[in-house]
């Protein structure tokens, strides 16, 4: 009986740790809704000039509106000396509110 014993005895931890290891939850949450999309936060206006500022109009533009928008006292200065100011000549005037 103590050779039984013996070999239980070593068992025993061999047991519980496999069924411990069976009992692993899983990550994998299917309650039929998919995962939010991740936030993209949009860095400060005066963070550095958009590519678009001078691509376009219209992009310059936004860019001076979010300027106007942005708290810019309480943010660092940007380096607008790749800054070019768009031009075109054909389109009509856009009135900047």
């Amino acid at each position: 009986m103590p050779i039984l014993h013996k070999h239980l005895c070593r068992a025993a931890p061999l047991l519980v740790a496999l069924t411990l290891a069976a009992c692993g939850g899983s990550h994998h949450d299917d309650d039929g809704t998919p995962p939010p999309p991740p936030t993209v936060s949009q860095p400060p206006a005066t963070a550095e000039v958009p590519p678009g500022a001078s691509a376009s109009v219209s992009g310059f533009i936004a860019y001076l509106v979010a300027l106007l928008g942005a708290a810019a006292d309480q943010l660092e200065p940007v380096d607008t000396s790749t800054l070019v100011a768009p031009v075109d000549d054909h389109a009509e005037p856009v009135s900047v509110n």
